[in-house]
């Protein structure tokens, strides 16, 4: 089983404090989401391979290293996790783009898929899933159960906020997945929300309540 990284740059603690915010509109929040994305794809991909090529600058030529062609995609869980793509691709345009569609059930809290569009060639790619929260662990778990059934082999899991019970679910049910997080949180509420959190990550950066 793999400890969850916790991801403690200062400029990610500041943008999440920010996001935390109840007096954070629409157009911050959803800028804010992209920037603290980039900057955990930034630490999740630490461990790209690269290799040597030799590249002729103004001054000489020499060997230089460039990533080695690994291959990439990213699935947001719908529909927050769309927030953080734009984040991840403007470090990794070539990453291919999947999705994956659940909704909680309010009274069990359990996931319902409803949506599955993965890129042809996942199998071959190392997959980041993405989704803002992870309270219950439920819908993180059931994606990437899905996702494993279509091939892919090697999955990180990023998310700004996560809850205890959500990574220990996680764990359990796909101890081999990676888990990024800006920032680990007490627990969730009678309501299934993370606490202290940010409120409904959807609705937040989409404007619907």
């Amino acid at each position: 089983m793999k400890e969850p990284m916790i991801l403690n740059h200062p400029l990610l603690q500041h943008k999440v404090s920010h996001l935390r915010d109840v007096n954070t509109g629409t157009k911050e929040f959803k800028e804010l989401v992209s920037e603290i994305a980039m900057l955990m794809c930034y630490e999740a991909t630490r461990d790209l391979p690269t290799q040597e090529v030799e590249i002729t600058t103004p001054i000489t030529t020499d060997k230089f290293k460039v990533l080695a062609g690994r291959k990439l995609a990213v699935v947001p869980i719908l529909r927050a996790g769309l927030g953080m793509v734009d984040g991840v691709l403007a470090l990794i345009p070539a990453a291919k783009v999947g999705h994956i569609g659940l909704y909680r059930d309010p009274a069990s809290l359990e996931p319902v898929e409803y949506y599955c569009k993965l890129p042809a060639d996942i199998s071959e790619r190392e997959v980041m899933v993405v989704d803002p929260m992870l309270a219950t662990g439920g819908s993180a778990s059931d994606a990437i159960t899905q996702i494993k059934k279509r091939g892919a082999k090697t999955i990180k899991f990023l998310c700004i906020i996560a809850a205890p019970e959500g990574i220990k679910r996680l764990h359990d049910t796909h101890p081999d997945v990676e888990i990024y997080a800006a920032a680990l949180d007490k627990c969730l509420n009678e309501h299934g929300y993370i606490v202290p959190g940010l409120g409904d990550a959807g609705d937040r950066i989409f404007g619907t309540k």
